[in-house]
């Protein structure tokens, strides 16, 4: 059995879940890719799904979201 994530692609569900977790904490994308460790645009790049993360990125992004990275891919499911 085939698992889709829907008509939109992986990368833009992962971004856009990426951008509405940041901002419901508050964070600018500046700040959040800076607590991240990467630069702003490839955050900006990662929240418009231009970018691929990989899974030590998406690592990344959770800690700074303060959450398992299993939640990021529950948030992920429900969009």
């Amino acid at each position: 059995m085939l698992w889709c994530m829907g008509s939109k692609p992986i990368a833009k569900q992962f971004g856009a879940v990426v951008r509405k977790l940041r901002t419901n904490q508050g964070m600018s994308q500046e700040a959040f890719a800076d607590l991240c460790g990467v630069h702003r645009t490839y955050m900006g790049a990662i929240e418009r799904g231009e970018k691929t993360v990989t899974i030590e990125t998406a690592d990344k992004i959770a800690k700074a979201l303060e959450i398992r990275i299993s939640q990021l891919f529950i948030e992920l499911e429900k969009s």
